[in-house]
């Protein structure tokens, strides 16, 4: 595969494939795993994922690449296979997590900014060499009463920015992810509060992106979809389509190849619902696609249940939802449902 920045950002998004996010943090899945009363210990982080990755038909068909936790991206599959290659191997393309998580930003109460910075040129090389080809880093955004306040997205931004010109200069491709939190406290805001935050915060990420010189063309966009808080989701799956639609013609640049939607918070049926709707009706001038990492499992991980014999079952669950992503990412989920109907 080519190594240039463009050509990976393409095949990122290309042909109705997507992102699978395997990324969780150690704490992050030991509460996925407690979910199947499954211990969460290195053998078993390993397992689940490898299950994943060797899910033939999903992997080869329906996602272009991998966001790995730094544990699994120097992980060896039970028989030895490095599981970077495991991925390779099935035509996708490996990535890593950089940032260190989202920490309190002084003079800031209740917002965060995302911290990693430090170090990481010579931990983008380290992952370069053992075969990451793009890397993710996560700004988070949460709606709250006043909240946000342009401090707090501004530092955010400033960081994703920064992040993503290391990660052109060590020849990785930028996921670029500014979340706004449909869940967070209290979660009850409008899908039109959303949309005033959503297009403020995309603005600003990509004002601070051209100020620090960041090769659109390399890189890709991970934004959340513009939707009404936890607890009030009154907002139609068309309305969500509408308003997502209108606020990234306005925020961000065509030369950005490819969009790839998070899941946010959502349901299984939710994201796949509303990525469908977004790519039905509308002619845009980038890919969209998914980056899901709970939308894309938790069926596979339910099936699975932690239980070798169940491998099968698991990696069926996982190829069933990766292919409904992949129609929605080609506008077709619902028509597809309608006809099998």
């Amino acid at each position: 595969m080519s190594e240039r920045l463009e050509d990976i950002a393409v095949a990122m998004v290309a042909n109705g494939r997507g992102l699978l996010a395997a990324d969780e943090s150690t704490a992050t899945i030991k509460k996925r795993f407690d979910s199947i009363g499954l211990e969460s210990t290195e053998s078993s982080r390993r397992d689940y994922r490898e299950m994943l990755l060797r899910s033939d038909e999903a992997m080869r068909n329906y996602i272009s690449g991998v966001i790995l936790y730094e544990e699994t991206l120097f992980q060896k599959a039970a028989d030895g296979t490095p599981l970077v290659d495991v991925i390779r191997n099935a035509g996708s393309i490996p990535g890593i997590k950089v940032d260190t998580g989202a920490k309190p930003l002084p003079h800031f109460p209740n917002e965060t900014v995302t911290e990693g910075l430090d170090g990481l040129a010579a931990r983008l090389a380290k992952y370069y060499e053992a075969g990451a080809r793009f890397a993710k880093w996560r700004g988070v955004v949460a709606i709250s009463g006043a909240l946000p306040s342009f401090g707090a997205i501004k530092a955010n931004a400033h960081a994703l920015a920064r992040y993503a010109t290391l990660c052109q200069e060590a020849k990785i491709v930028p996921i670029v992810e500014p979340e706004v939190l449909m869940d967070g406290a209290p979660g009850d805001h409008s899908i039109e509060r959303s949309e005033e935050v959503t297009e403020w915060v995309l603005r600003t990420v990509f004002e601070e992106l051209g100020d620090l010189r960041v090769k659109l063309e390399g890189m890709i966009l991970k934004p959340s979809m513009v939707i009404d808080g936890k607890k009030a989701r009154k907002a139609s799956v068309e309305e969500v389509a509408e308003r997502t639609v209108k606020v990234l013609k306005r925020t961000v640049p065509a030369a950005v190849p490819g969009i790839a939607f998070l899941s946010g918070g959502q349901s299984t049926e939710e994201a796949t619902a509303h990525l469908s709707a977004i790519n039905t009706a509308h002619d845009l001038p980038w890919k969209l696609t998914f980056s899901y990492g709970r939308a894309l499992q938790q069926e596979a991980l339910n099936a699975w249940n932690g239980k070798p014999e169940n491998v099968a079952a698991g990696q069926r669950a996982f190829t069933h939802r990766a292919k409904m992503c992949s129609l929605a990412a080609k506008g077709s989920w619902k028509k597809d449902l309608e006809q099998a109907a």
